[in-house]
């Protein structure tokens, strides 16, 4: 799991620190910083999950794992026909 934090957007509510504090941090005024890159490992995912779900503004974001997008093949017949899967 990979994660952003908008800093634009974080209203300092303070979730994300409460359910991860080893992911954010607390500025002086409250709002948040994410701690490291953002990559989650998978025994951490349960409590950056809870963060990114409480979150009231939806300040954090998953970020999309290009490895495991699903890939669209398109026959030739398709294309002839304006049909894209």
């Amino acid at each position: 799991m990979r994660i952003r934090l908008d800093r634009t957007v974080c209203d300092g509510f303070g979730v994300c620190a409460k359910h991860a504090p080893s992911y954010f941090s607390l500025d002086d005024w409250g709002y948040a910083t994410l701690v490291g890159a953002g990559d989650v490992p998978e025994e951490d995912r349960p409590a950056v999950t809870r963060a990114l779900l409480d979150c009231p503004v939806h300040a954090i974001v998953e970020m999309a794992d290009k490895t495991s997008a699903p890939q669209h093949h398109t026959d030739v017949t398709e294309a002839e026909w304006g049909i894209v899967r």
